[in-house]
């Protein structure tokens, strides 16, 4: 929040997209994720619910910055990887919640018909 209101202070919008990208992978992803994870609990994978954790973190920590700074032009060696190790691991992150929301639905369709 404090960044959206340090752009409209300064009248400065010209990293919003990077604004943007942090609320939705920074905050809203990682809330339905988390809030996914606790209705599931132990029916989740453990061990698929760690790497997303890892990556899902990861990837905003170093993809944020990265594109704050080529929005504002600063044109570092550093600001284009970052962009795209940053993006993969946002990425592998979704897949890997994809791959929990999927084994934990299989579980429960599995239970059901044991029913």
């Amino acid at each position: 929040m404090a960044w959206g209101m340090a752009m409209g202070v300064a009248e400065n919008h010209s990293t919003f997209s990077a604004h943007a990208h942090l609320n939705l992978l920074g905050w809203v992803s990682c809330s339905l994720m988390g809030a996914f994870y606790a209705l599931a609990q132990e029916r989740a994978p453990a061990k698929l619910v760690w790497v997303n954790l890892w990556l899902s973190t990861f990837g905003p920590v170093v993809m944020i910055p990265s594109l704050a700074a080529k929005l504002s032009g600063f044109d570092a060696v550093w600001v284009q990887p970052g962009i795209i190790v940053g993006s993969l691991s946002a990425f592998l992150g979704m897949a890997a919640f994809a791959a929990s929301v999927i084994a934990v639905a299989l579980r429960a369709m599995r239970l059901a018909v044991r029913a």
